[in-house]
């Protein structure tokens, strides 16, 4: 989980060097420390080649694209990226439904691979699965879902999850869904991550 940062103490992440395929998660408490990450999260991907996409629950685009731009990334006008309202990403009928959602992932990577793209990745904030949308307490099937994709194309994500918002409990389980998470300034292989047969073999929900 991440800690108060200071400005003097801005956190420097190697996200040019993470694996090709990832699943991570961002525990975060400060939202300085927060935008930090995820605008060299998003940068790092599109100076890569990605097609890179930000679901957006509360933070509004014009915010996203100033972070890039203040990196040097010119967002506006190109179809490398864009911001994407969280509901509309995760539940176009209006419900969630994770197969659908996963169908959509795998379509989209076949997809950015024709177009020429390097990858795909993509950045949600997960606080929309705290406004009563229907099938929204499906979420941690659809986490270990992205865990079952098998696609060699790269692709990655960064799930953010305020910890000020979710109980202890919710983000224990979430660890345990993602391979990668970020932890004192780097992003390690996840101690807590179980396989999606150990997790369901164990009885947790899905």
């Amino acid at each position: 989980m991440m800690t108060p940062s200071t400005p003097e103490a801005r956190p420097r992440i190697d996200f040019d060097s993470l694996p090709d395929c990832h699943h991570m998660c961002l525990i975060y408490d400060n939202e300085a420390e927060r935008r930090e990450l995820v605008t060299q999260y998003l940068a790092a991907g599109l100076r890569r080649g990605d097609y890179v996409r930000y679901f957006a629950d509360t933070t509004p685009a014009e915010d996203v694209h100033a972070w890039l731009a203040e990196t040097g990334c010119q967002t506006r006008d190109t179809e490398a990226f864009g911001v994407v309202a969280a509901r509309d990403a995760y539940c176009p009928s209006g419900r969630f439904e994770p197969p659908d959602v996963l169908a959509n992932m795998a379509a989209r990577y076949t997809r950015v691979k024709q177009a020429g793209y390097s990858g795909s990745r993509v950045t949600g904030e997960m606080s929309w699965a705290l406004r009563g949308l229907p099938g929204s307490e499906r979420l941690l099937e659809y986490e270990i879902g992205i865990n079952a994709i098998d696609e060699p194309f790269p692709h990655g994500g960064m799930c953010q999850y305020d910890a000020r918002q979710w109980d202890g409990a919710t983000l224990f389980r979430v660890l345990q869904v993602h391979p990668f998470m970020i932890a004192h300034g780097q992003v390690v292989r996840n101690p807590f991550y179980l396989r999606p047969e150990e997790y369901l073999g164990a009885g947790r929900p899905g």
